[in-house]
């Protein structure tokens, strides 16, 4: 069994999509050396759209190296760490598995699961694939946000410690299909505490 660790740590400034207006920090690229990892994200990573990314809810983005190879082999082209926007790419983690409310210990960093990545605009137009969003949903393989529970630093080359998974068995997976493509699993989002009040929120209207 591949030992789960941190194969890149990525970070990225806000500019200007090619093509398109508007900017973005989609574009992250890894960097070397122990990085710090506050509250709010990884030192050097900026977020152009706070509204919709950032904040302590989605403060770190990771994504699983084996979900990025398989993209790259449907696709026919290189997609390097990073290109997803994402800030750790991972080997030997199950991150579509991972359970909401589960923490990881990187570094002297610990981080717990919060909520899946839901693909937008920004993103469509970064990979100039046609019917990104839809193709990205229809994958299920969405990639998972963290919230910093300790700040500390991290490094490529860290073990991805998993402990202390709840008892439930919600995952960034279930997360992902119940707000974009089966609606019937909203039910089981409504007592998951570690959910982002907003989903949560969501959840309970849509089965009140």
């Amino acid at each position: 069994m591949t030992q789960p660790t941190v194969v890149s740590v990525n970070v990225g400034t806000a500019k200007p999509l090619a093509g398109k207006s508007g900017v973005s920090a989609i574009d992250k690229r890894g960097v070397l050396g122990r990085v710090a990892v506050g509250f709010l994200g990884v030192h050097g990573d900026e977020q152009s759209d706070k509204q919709s990314h950032g904040g302590v809810e989605q403060a770190v983005y990771a994504y699983a190296t084996e979900d990025l190879a398989d993209w790259a082999a449907n696709l026919g082209r290189d997609l390097a760490p990073g290109h997803f926007g994402e800030n750790l790419s991972t080997r030997g983690v199950d991150v579509t598995g991972a359970l909401i409310g589960e923490k990881w210990r990187i570094g002297t960093t610990v981080l717990q699961v919060s909520r899946p990545r839901i693909p937008c605009v920004v993103f469509q137009n970064w990979m100039t694939e046609p019917q990104w969003v839809k193709t990205f949903t229809h994958a299920g393989k969405p990639g998972a946000y963290l919230r910093v529970l300790t700040e500390g630093e991290l490094g490529v080359g860290d073990e991805v410690v998993v402990h202390d998974r709840p008892a439930h068995n919600v995952t960034i997976g279930l997360v992902f299909r119940a707000l974009t493509t089966d609606r019937d699993l909203m039910s089981q989002l409504v007592d998951v505490d570690d959910l982002p009040r907003d989903i949560r929120e969501l959840a309970s209207r849509s089965v009140g």
